[in-house]
């Protein structure tokens, strides 16, 4: 018997969403969110405000975490809206990049990039003219900005991503994924097999037993696309716009939980 070793959930998501080589990203829209880079040299932001670690590949990668991602729609719909529907929720929105109300995506504190365990969430921008499909709406873009802020971090360091995976419960929505690729300006991937951790750990036994090489071989082999999500240039635009005003949400109420 063998006995192979494994990986943390995000690095074991990131073998099995082929998130090996450098410049590789995946975005995990689970309870939590991450955006997980991989590397071939190691770095650190001067606010270690993304983690620094090995890679199951032997190299190294970057990781930003924020603690509450797919759990803030779920809160939202459930112990708010009273329902479970998702689907039914999102059907009424149509436009993006239009919305005037923000969400704060704290429900629990804030990890990456602002390492703030006090910090809560908030509506913000709300009028008589406010839907509940505006609100929903502001959660999904909320996240999608949160997750924004870690890639931002990353291109301070000089890293341009391109393109990203995405796997984990939110990835099933595909206006999330469409919110997702026009606030990141960047194409957006989901996969034939949605188990990004579990199928991860099962190439890395496939690869410890002999089936593959290495980790890039049986990536190219069991790692394929489903849907590509690509942004358009005027919903960019106008994403751009919100999420410099998302920017300053933060530096302007994080006192308030102090």
């Amino acid at each position: 018997m063998k006995v192979i070793a494994g990986a943390g959930d995000n690095a074991a998501a990131a073998i099995g969403t082929g998130t090996i080589g450098e410049g590789k990203c995946n975005i995990s829209l689970g309870t939590s969110g991450t955006v997980f880079i991989s590397r071939e040299r190691f770095d650190v932001d001067e606010n270690n405000a993304l983690h620094s670690f090995a890679h199951s590949d032997g190299k190294y990668h970057l990781m930003g975490c924020m603690l509450s991602a797919a759990s803030c729609n779920k809160w939202w719909l459930e112990e708010i809206l009273g329902t479970n529907d998702y689907e039914e929720s999102q059907k009424d929105i149509k436009t993006l990049g239009e919305n005037n109300v923000f969400f704060m995506p704290y429900l629990m504190g804030e990890r990456s990039p602002h390492n703030d365990a006090n910090v809560r969430s908030m509506f913000i921008g709300m009028s008589m003219d406010t839907t509940r499909s505006d609100m929903t709406q502001a959660v999904l873009e909320g996240v999608a900005f949160a997750l924004r802020d870690s890639l931002e971090v990353a291109k301070n360091l000089g890293i341009e991503i391109k393109s990203s995976t995405i796997c984990g419960g939110g990835a099933k929505s595909e206006l999330w994924c469409k919110i997702t690729a026009n606030v990141l300006n960047m194409e957006i991937v989901t996969l034939e097999k949605e188990e990004g951790p579990a199928f991860g750990a099962a190439i890395l036994a496939s690869v410890g037993c002999g089936e593959y090489t290495n980790l890039h071989e049986a990536a190219d082999r069991l790692i394929k696309p489903r849907n590509i999500y690509t942004p358009d240039a005027d919903t960019v635009l106008r994403y751009e716009a919100k999420y410099r005003k998302f920017k300053r949400l933060y530096p302007a109420v994080k006192g308030l939980f102090e």
